[in-house]
């Protein structure tokens, strides 16, 4: 295509910007209206995008390649394969519906909330499109600024609190991301993500940068002991905003393992791998723990993120086709789930105005369409058979069984811990007889039809993902095979002598 697409997915949200910071300030309904207009065609461009998207080609396509700093030798670089383009498509996709919830809950400074929505969407686009790692470091970093005055001015009572301490923690590890950037281009003289892919870089250069980039991919996660930031910022941030923070920037730092350290550092990435898994099982067994005991049912959705973000990590470092194509798919399906998640307890929120757990009882008789969406979206999580949810845990535990059969059986707990704690959070909230102070209640109403629509669409998603993969897999898989190529480790005695070396 003659058209640079790319580019147009990045600007034309911050076009939006640009048209809402024209309307005064009072005139809310069009600066909604703008920012939906503008969200909604950028979704549709990304659909275009997929639909021009060769599927038998595991190349970057649609490159855009513009001598950015001419003396360093830094390029604005930009193109998308099969892993990066359902991941514009998501984040096309969940901007729209996070500004139709916030429809009617937002009412200061709406202007600046939808500024701050459009340009969290063209920096996540951006960063899924970069194939220059400086370029690829500052969409890293610059979506921490419209997140962090998300929290910070439409945030909840300890919002300032959350919002420093995620931003700090993030900051922290992208430091040595920097320094690990700053490194390889002093070694290779190029930033240029295709160029660096072939090169062979020597062991002990691979370990210090692998370990840089962990750092910060690691808070970005988030993987423990690094997660602490993680259920403060969902529970202080306003519904869109936990939407896309777990639908979206939670999947940036697994992207960010993948692109640069499984890519440009085959040898370190297989050294450390039995590290990896050790941290991705205790994240998913130590976190679902936790969630057992929350009594705010952000925090615990928060914590059963992290559990679902480690059966991803886990995946994507067994260095197998099935394993890496579910760490994908596990992303993909828990961008999907997360952000419906977080859209039923905004609901609540929104009607009963508290996240306490105890607060809730049998909401199915007062609130049917609710409580159906929020039992599919509850069964989806816990990774029930003809869901996304399924497809991506199976593949990887079909992976990690491949490698390492003890790290599988202590995944295969996180999965049963997980339906214990989704499981009783459900019951509380939706059986039983209704509490004296719900049941009095007057004027509730269950689901009008725009959150029965936004609910819908991200149901039907979950539930095709989960029926009929082929189409995304069979895009994903080309790709990484070329990964794989790179490790030819399929077998698990060669995951467990790295391990024993390491």
């Amino acid at each position: 295509m003659t058209l640079p697409l790319l580019t147009l997915l990045i600007f034309l949200p911050i076009s939006g910007v640009f048209f809402i910071s024209l309307i005064k300030s009072e005139d809310e309904r069009n600066a909604r209206a703008v920012a939906l207009w503008i969200s909604t065609l950028t979704f549709l461009m990304s659909l275009v995008l997929w639909a021009q998207f060769d599927v038998f080609n595991p190349e970057f396509q649609f490159v855009e390649r513009f001598l950015w700093m001419e003396s360093y030798n830094i390029y604005y670089l930009l193109g998308v394969d099969g892993i990066s383009l359902f991941f514009i498509v998501l984040s096309a996709f969940l901007t729209p519906l996070c500004i139709l919830v916030s429809w009617t809950v937002i009412q200061k400074r709406v202007k600046e909330y939808l500024i701050a929505f459009l340009l969290l969407e063209a920096l996540m686009i951006g960063f899924f499109c970069s194939l220059d790692i400086f370029l690829f470091y500052i969409f890293f970093e610059g979506v921490l600024i419209p997140l962090f005055l998300i929290i910070g001015i439409w945030g909840g009572e300890r919002r300032t609190h959350a919002c420093f301490k995620f931003f700090l923690y993030t900051l922290f590890g992208s430091v040595f991301m920097l320094l690990a950037i700053v490194k390889l281009y002093g070694e290779t003289g190029t930033t240029d993500l295709t160029a660096l892919m072939p090169l062979h870089l020597s062991f002990n250069l691979q370990k210090w940068i692998w370990i840089a980039f962990f750092l910060a991919m690691a808070v970005k996660i988030p993987m423990w002991p690094f997660h602490t930031w993680l259920p403060d910022a969902h529970v202080e941030a306003p519904t869109a905003g936990s939407a896309l923070l777990a639908g979206v920037l939670l999947k940036m730092g697994i992207y960010g393992f993948l692109r640069l350290s499984i890519s440009l550092l085959p040898e370190a990435s297989q050294f450390f791998a039995p590290f990896i898994y050790t941290l991705s099982v205790i994240a998913i067994i130590y976190t679902s723990l936790v969630a057992l005991v929350q009594t705010d049912i952000k925090k615990l959705i928060a914590y059963s993120s992290i559990a679902h973000m480690g059966f991803a990590t886990l995946g994507l470092f067994t260095f197998t086709l099935v394993g890496m194509t579910g760490a994908i798919v596990q992303m993909l399906s828990h961008g999907l789930i997360s952000a419906a998640l977080f859209f039923c307890v905004g609901m609540l929120y929104d009607r009963f105005h508290t996240r306490d757990i105890s607060s809730y009882s049998g909401l199915a008789s007062l609130m049917p369409v609710f409580s159906i969406f929020f039992m599919f979206f509850t069964l989806a999580s816990i990774g029930l058979p003809g869901t996304s949810g399924f497809i991506g845990e199976f593949f990887v535990m079909l992976g990690i069984f491949k490698v390492d059969t003890t790290f599988a059986c202590f995944a295969v707990l996180g999965i049963i811990l997980s339906a214990a704690y989704a499981l009783w959070l459900y019951r509380r909230i939706c059986f039983g007889k209704p509490m004296q102070s719900l049941a009095e209640m007057k004027n509730l109403k269950d689901l009008n039809y725009q959150e029965k629509m936004i609910l819908s669409s991200l149901a039907f998603l979950i539930l095709l993902l989960g029926v009929y993969p082929k189409p995304i897999t069979n895009i994903v898989n080309r790709p990484m095979r070329k990964i794989v190529e790179l490790y030819k480790v399929e077998t698990r005695a060669s995951i467990s002598s790295a391990r024993l070396s390491f």
